[in-house]
């Protein structure tokens, strides 16, 4: 009768300690986002090429971060590639230019 106690125990134990097959790496999922300005603009008063313009621009910025993060990038990098692009666009005033403060004069900041 111990013996039969035994066997079940020992199979009870070894059926929960089976190995389940290693599913790999999950695929992460990320999130992106840009953001083009802290002024209003409404679409009122802009020309549908001026929004053209502006939507194909915060699409270029997305893309760019969007391939550092799909080629196992870090997050760091990925905000960088997006940053450079609107920095370098003249439709955004990052980087390169700034609109005047109340005292006549530019104050840029820039961190990650």
């Amino acid at each position: 009768m111990n013996f039969r106690k035994l066997v079940i125990a020992s199979a009870v134990l070894l059926g929960a300690c089976a190995a389940t097959p290693d599913p790999g790496p999950a695929t992460p999922e990320w999130r992106l986002v840009v953001h083009g300005g802290a002024g209003v603009i409404t679409r009122e008063g802009m020309s549908p090429e001026k929004e053209a313009a502006y939507t194909a621009a915060l699409e270029t910025a997305l893309e760019a971060g969007a391939a550092v993060l799909r080629n196992g990038g870090s997050a760091l990098d990925a905000v960088e590639a997006a940053v450079i692009p609107m920095e370098d666009d003249p439709l955004f005033n990052s980087g390169h230019g700034a609109v005047f403060t109340a005292a006549g004069t530019h104050e840029l900041d820039a961190s990650i």
